[in-house]
């Protein structure tokens, strides 16, 4: 559902969470420009563009646009190749251009293929990282920018020489207001109350932070550990820079540092704006190929006024996230206020310190990097864990792009060795004709899957039959399809195996779909089988439904084989509320069964005439009687015994006397129907068997064609139980009837 930005509801959200976004921006804008060796001023353009040309032409709403921390090196590298700033901002430009045209061709759909162990490893590292840069600042200790992410420091030192240096070098004044910002921040974290305060607490943490500085005497904090933002005593303009189109056009490298910023600039944004997504309470999804656009006009826009290269960035997202924004407004909110406090309030914004600022980030860290993220990882198993901890790793101790990379490495070595060691899956069959081998193949068949394949495959002994089924496949590799079709048309005929075939028509012309077993019930199969035969049938149809492994058939092409005539190997009289088709709970095809379905599986005289034509006509082997727990019409037929009046009166069913008569009679004289309703329920079980037992007793009594292929072995009736909670049917013993004996003449 989309917010509207203007409601009064988002705008109490929006505008507080836009201000504390652009008090945590602010540093990061003016650390990032630092760490890249560019202007000052350009980090803070570029979070202004950012908030106000992105977060407009944006379709996200949690996500907050700026210079990142993962361009640095990226930024600081091009900027030496190209001799000079003006030179850099050609070369930003064109790579908005570039992101613009990503955005038009779609290329932001790339994100989708990106496995969720990756992303939430990119998030915890991203806490992580926030949490071990900004200790140092928490408590003073400010050599290393603040937006400065990376773990080898432009200074020569790491993220934990660092934090070693801390016990050395820290102000008191601004360890205490560290420590105040996080008790007050956790304080709003824990306490219900403090939780619906219309005052967002990182906003009270920078008040409280900058009222404390004013009152400390001499634990004051000093300069070098409040914002800095600059000044410009000759108004805004002083603070752009602009292209220099004329030099860039002698630059030979202009070309390789576009495509370089729009590349690294465009994977960042869509890795940071999937991660922020998953970030959202309410897991609104943002459109990745409008944020490409809205980054790359952001980017052009960079470039004609001297900003750094924006991207989408975890942290001013999930500190937006953090501050309950509702919409993009905050966004939008906070590219205005960087650009007011450049304007109108940079002494203002001075008096900041920055340990109130790096306590926000570390509870931001926290969030991020909870330890149950790394619990729920580690139970879903290897497969998602170790991806998941290598991400974070190589995040922290490289940087972000270096560890998304090799993040997706390990994922696809998994999916590299699933496919290896089980591209495949081989179920032996058993049909009426003859087992057959059915391989089931993967829904990609990529490259690596040939060796197992091959390997299932060339096992197959002589004489056997064997199905390849890739139905279920969206890919297969092309050098896989030429080696199934050198399989079937060479191999298998010189080795004697028979190879049938489904699904490969769709993924490869030359290669038809065939299927050379039968796998219904012919007339050949049906005159082979015996009533035992029959019954074993449908007992190991039914024992193939419970396992879940039930044959792969092509149902269309057996409509159209059974089209002019039917030859089922059973009738099988169920009753109407029994749940689920037969043909399902027998796992049996198209025509290989004749179902009638009765209330209360009762037989009558039409009952009888269409087991007669089963059997005697179709020809089927065998009838089976099927009963059910939880029977509907035994239940009603249990509930009106002793009942006066008719059952039409009392039901409502001008016609169903005569059904609840034919079960009244399975029910022993004098029996007295149990007001306990677990005995009641088990006197309805006991029932619903005596209802099968008579059934089978009518059958031969009352149908003379019945009897008398049952008495030749022609036919076999049975009788048995379906139980609705668990799918198993329950074969009752076969009484086989005795043939008459012979008279003497």
């Amino acid at each position: 559902m989309q917010h509207a930005i203007l409601s009064l509801r988002g705008l109490r959200r929006d505008i507080p969470a836009g201000i504390v976004v652009s008090l945590v921006a602010l540093p990061l804008c003016l650390g990032i420009a630092l760490a890249s060796n560019a202007p000052l001023s350009s980090g803070l353009i570029a979070g202004i563009v950012g908030g106000l040309v992105v977060g407009l032409l944006s379709g996200s709403h949690t996500s907050v646009s700026g210079p990142a921390a993962g361009l640095t090196a990226v930024v600081a590298a091009q900027i030496a190749a190209l001799g000079s700033f003006s030179n850099f901002l050609v070369a930003v430009f064109a790579a908005g251009v570039i992101q613009v045209g990503l955005g038009l061709a779609r290329a932001g759909n790339i994100a989708a293929f990106m496995p969720s162990s990756v992303i939430k490893g990119l998030l915890a590292a991203i806490g992580i990282t926030l949490i071990l840069k900004q200790v140092p600042h928490l408590v003073g200790h400010d050599p290393d920018p603040v937006g400065e992410l990376s773990f080898a420091q432009p200074d020569g030192k790491n993220t934990f020489s660092e934090l070693l240096a801390i016990l050395d070098d820290f102000q008191l004044g601004a360890a205490f207001i560290g420590l105040v910002s996080l008790g007050i921040l956790i304080a709003f974290a824990k306490l219900p109350r403090l939780k619906r305060s219309p005052v967002p607490a990182p906003l009270l943490v920078v008040l409280v932070a900058v009222g404390l500085n004013q009152v400390l005497g001499g634990w004051t904090v000093q300069a070098s550990h409040l914002v800095q933002v600059p000044l410009a005593d000759e108004g805004f303009r002083a603070l752009l820079s602009f292209p220099d189109w004329a030099e860039a056009v002698k630059q030979p490298g202009i070309i390789t540092a576009a495509v370089t910023i729009a590349m690294v600039a465009s994977l960042e944004t869509l890795l940071n704006l999937e991660a922020v997504d998953k970030l959202d309470p309410q897991q609104r999804e943002s459109p990745p190929n409008r944020e490409l656009l809205a980054q790359g006009v952001g980017n052009m826009t960079c470039g004609l006024l001297g900003g750094l290269p924006v991207t989408s960035v975890v942290v001013r997202g999930s500190v937006n996230l953090g501050a309950n924004n509702n919409s993009k407004l905050s966004a939008l909110t906070h590219g205005a206020l960087l650009l007011a406090a450049v304007l109108l309030a940079p002494q203002i914004i001075n008096l900041i310190p920055l340990s109130a600022l790096a306590a926000i980030l570390v509870v931001t860290g926290f969030k991020l990097a909870s330890p149950r993220l790394f619990q729920q990882l580690y139970k879903e198993g290897k497969r998602q864990f170790l991806p998941f901890v290598t991400t974070v790793a190589a995040i922290v101790l490289i940087d972000l792009l270096w560890g998304v990379v090799i993040g997706l490495m390990v994922s696809l070595g998994f999916i590299l060795h699933a496919q290896m060691k089980r591209p495949l899956r081989r179920v032996r069959e058993h049909h009426i004709q003859g087992d057959v081998m059915r391989i089931e193949l993967a829904t990609q068949v990529g490259f690596f899957s040939r060796p197992a394949l091959e390997r299932a495959l060339l096992e197959t002994g002589e004489g056997q039959h064997v199905l390849i089924d890739a139905r279920g496949s969206g890919y297969i590799d092309a050098d896989v399809l030429d080696f199934l079709q050198d399989f079937q048309t060479v191999v298998a005929p010189a080795r004697g195996i028979q190879v049938s075939t489904l699904g490969l028509k769709e993924h490869y012309a030359d290669l038809e779909d065939r299927v050379v077993f039968v796998d219904y019930a012919s007339r050949e199969l049906q005159n082979g089988v015996t009533p035992e035969v029959a019954l074993e049938v449908l007992r190991e149809g039914n024992r193939r439904f419970l396992r879940g492994e039930t044959l792969g058939r092509d149902l269309l092409r057996q409509v159209e084989a059974t089209a002019p005539s039917q030859s089922p190997l059973a009738v099988v009289l169920s009753c109407i509320d029994s749940r689920a088709p037969t043909e399902i709970l027998f796992d049996q095809g198209i025509g290989d069964i004749f179902t009638i379905r009765v209330a209360g599986n009762v037989a009558k005289d039409k009952v009888f005439a269409s087991m007669e034509y089963g059997c005697v006509v179709a020809g089927a082997k065998l009838v089976l009687v099927l009963g059910h727990t939880s029977c509907g019409a035994v239940t009603a037929a249990v509930s009106l015994l002793g009942e006066t009046r008719p059952a039409a009166e009392v039901t409502g069913c001008d016609h169903i006397s005569a059904l609840i008569d034919e079960i009244h009679e399975a029910v022993p004289d004098g029996a007295v129907v149990p007001t306990d309703p677990d005995e009641k329920a088990a006197f309805v079980e006991q029932i619903t068997r005596a209802n099968v037992e008579r059934t089978i007793d009518r059958i031969r009594n009352e149908s003379r064609a019945m009897r008398k292929l049952e008495r030749e072995g022609k036919v076999a009736i049975v009788g048995g139980i379906y139980d609705v909670h668990s799918g198993e049917v329950e074969f009752f013993e076969h009484r086989q009837q005795p043939a008459p004996v012979a008279q003497a003449s």
